[in-house]
């Protein structure tokens, strides 16, 4: 929805379209993403993590329009286990070019993204998860960082 308001928004201009994705079919797994730098507000002090995250959508692949897209802006993507971007299926679910799945505006106070981190706020919603991990995931900063920035 935040895509197709972008007329509205300061500093999004470049943002996609979001359309099926390429398999044609809604797609729902634990995909792999890493937190590019950025500056998004939400991912502040998480640049370079690679972190598994819920995937659930059908329409999550990012049609960009010609435009080009500041790097700051880029704040979520696909990755395998080398952390390297992701085009191909099954890795990105959704098709999007080098694995985006999560933008910012210019100033990062508004993000967008198709995984679902709130479906994984804690260790236990994992069907793995490393041993030294807290009851809570990693994921769990993105909500801490939004208060911190409403302070």
């Amino acid at each position: 929805m935040l895509s197709s308001l972008r007329d509205i928004i300061p500093g999004t201009q470049s943002w996609p379209d979001f359309v099926a994705n390429r398999s044609g079919q809604f797609e729902a797994r634990l995909s792999l993403v890493k937190v590019p730098e950025s500056t998004s507000l939400f991912f502040n002090g998480m640049a370079g993590s690679l972190l598994p995250v819920a995937t659930a959508h059908g329409e999550g692949r990012a049609r960009f329009h010609g435009q080009e897209l500041p790097q700051n802006q880029v704040a979520l993507q696909y990755v395998n286990s080398e952390g390297n971007s992701r085009v191909g299926y099954p890795q990105n679910p959704n098709g999007s070019p080098l694995g985006i799945t999560g933008l910012c505006n210019n100033d990062g106070r508004i993000t967008i993204m198709m995984p679902h981190p709130e479906r994984t706020l804690r260790t236990v919603n994992f069907s793995w998860a490393p041993e030294h991990w807290p009851e809570v995931s990693p994921w769990q900063r993105i909500f801490l960082n939004a208060r911190q920035w409403v302070k």
